[in-house]
């Protein structure tokens, strides 16, 4: 009786045991539908999760930093949601562009400009997190397509998360290291 009465507690304990463990498993999976396909999402931790935030928070400031088309309305709107990801480094290159009248300039001459990101260095061997950015931002204008070559660095802070900075991080010292003409294509 007692071989039956220890047999069954231990099959008892190790079926809570293998229960817990699939219902934790299970509450790290989340099933989305989008367009009639389910989709499985898994938990993480914001750790596990930060280089890839940051990699997607540097990025976007750069897009939307440099990407403009000649309407006021356009770049106000992406220089507005990009100095909400960046600190005063940001808004100091944003006022000196504006005082030498490049957005002016931008508007007058029907130019847009577009960057497309070739890679990110992150490091997060110290915080505030280091990070550089290699992109190419082409600059269209009605006689002419200049490719430049933009290359920056900078810090990332976390701070909390909103709708205007959805990652959670914020970009200091951001500097400009290199911003050279690669090539120039007549149209």
């Amino acid at each position: 009786m007692i071989v039956v009465i220890i047999s069954y507690t231990a099959l008892m304990g190790y079926g809570v045991a293998r229960y817990a463990q699939m219902a934790n498993q299970m509450s790290e999976k989340l099933y989305v539908i989008a367009d009639g396909k389910v989709l499985v999402a898994t938990s993480s931790t914001r750790q596990e999760n930060i280089p890839v935030e940051a990699r997607d928070h540097v990025k976007t400031f750069h897009s939307l930093f440099f990407t403009l088309s000649p309407d006021d309305k356009a770049i106000e709107t992406n220089i507005r949601q990009a100095l909400y990801l960046a600190d005063r480094s940001a808004k100091a290159q944003y006022d000196d562009l504006k005082e030498k009248s490049y957005y002016a300039g931008i508007i007058r001459g029907n130019i847009s400009q577009q960057i497309t990101c070739d890679s990110i260095s992150f490091s997060m061997a110290h915080y505030p997190y280091y990070w550089r950015y290699y992109g190419k931002q082409q600059i269209v204008r009605s006689t002419a397509i200049l490719t430049r070559s933009v290359v920056t660095e900078g810090y990332l802070r976390t701070v909390e998360r909103t709708d205007n900075n959805p990652h959670g991080f914020l970009i200091e010292k951001w500097l400009t290291l290199e911003n050279k003409d690669l090539h120039l294509e007549n149209r």
